[in-house]
């Protein structure tokens, strides 16, 4: 067992398996990212077994939590993708039950869901975003037209994974886009569209991996193109000059750490014609999928995906009493 310290904060470095204990991988969940989280528990418990850790399944939908303590696990690894996983609500549940878990606490897993407010911490930290107005209801979309000019998004504040998003492109359009993200969240955003290149940084352990620059040929990078279609295209090197990623690298680490995220995330940005990234929002549970892109920046540093389990396992210490 050693130490890394990165950005200011120290992590453990486990050498042995056994070191861990028994660890349940919480997957599915009831959320609207269930199948998507089913993926990315799998894929966990599977490269942790073959690294000799004694991981198992757990679904929350069908087991109380309660049973992490009578079962004996000893800490408990986040496949949870969406609301009531990634949101601080089990979070919370696991600080009262003592079981330590993997990535950010309850602080940062709120805000981090919460697209409004992340957006609101990283302007004061200086990390720039995409022009928004928060939509109350029909009024505020023709106000959202008014004031943002076409096409705009229009999201649900509380879902990852771009579900409840529609790219609308007439004014006509923007009260069936507001009803179906208010149907999933009651805070819905108008944000103004941006026409160019979208980046994503991963944050391992307080440190950035490479960025990688996502192509689709879809109107934008909805929830089939981040986890079924083969048609989109990651790059990696992004194609930017090594002083403009790593800004887009800073970045990515100012608006996480504004937003009380910790241990491993990923944060996304699009980038206009003036080559300034902007902040689209923090994820601080990340797919871990074939199509996911976390595992894709860490294999271009040289972490397999075995070891990048690995390591978000190790970022559960952090959460141990002492």
């Amino acid at each position: 067992m050693s130490r890394l310290r990165a950005s200011g904060k120290e992590y453990l470095r486990i050498t042995d398996a056994a070191a861990f204990g028994q660890v349940a991988v919480l997957m599915g969940g009831a959320s609207a990212e269930r199948e998507v989280s089913l993926m990315t528990g799998d894929a966990v418990q599977k490269a942790l077994v073959a690294r000799g850790v004694n991981a198992a399944a757990f679904d929350p939908s069908a087991r109380a939590l309660t049973e992490l303590v009578t079962a004996g696990f000893d800490r408990v690894w986040i496949a949870l993708h969406g609301p009531g996983g990634e949101d601080g609500a089990v979070q919370g549940a696991l600080e009262w039950l003592g079981v330590p878990y993997t990535g950010s606490g309850v602080l940062g897993s709120a805000i981090g869901m919460d697209k409004l407010r992340t957006k609101r911490l990283a302007q004061a930290s200086g990390v720039a975003t995409p022009r928004w107005i928060e939509l109350g209801g029909a009024a505020d979309c023709e106000r959202a037209v008014a004031e943002l000019g076409l096409p705009i998004a229009v999201k649900p504040a509380s879902q990852g994974s771009s579900v409840g998003m529609s790219r609308v492109a007439i004014a006509a359009e923007m009260p069936a886009a507001w009803r179906a993200a208010s149907a999933l969240d009651p805070v819905v955003i108008a944000e103004r569209w941006i026409t160019g290149r979208e980046f994503t940084v991963g944050i391992l352990q307080g440190a950035p991996l490479p960025a990688i620059a996502i192509e689709t040929p879809r109107s934008f990078y909805d929830y089939q193109a981040k986890y079924f279609a083969d048609d989109t295209r990651y790059l990696i090197p992004c194609g930017l000059q090594a002083p403009a990623e790593s800004a887009m690298q800073q970045a990515a680490l100012t608006a996480f750490s504004a937003a009380g995220a910790s241990g491993w995330g990923r944060v996304d940005f699009v980038m206009g014609d003036d080559s300034v990234p902007l902040l689209l929002e923090i994820n601080t549970v990340p797919g871990m999928t074939s199509h996911s892109l976390v595992p894709m920046a860490a294999a271009a540093a040289g972490i397999d995906f075995p070891e990048l389990a690995w390591r978000i396992l190790e970022t559960s210490f952090a959460r141990e009493r002492t």
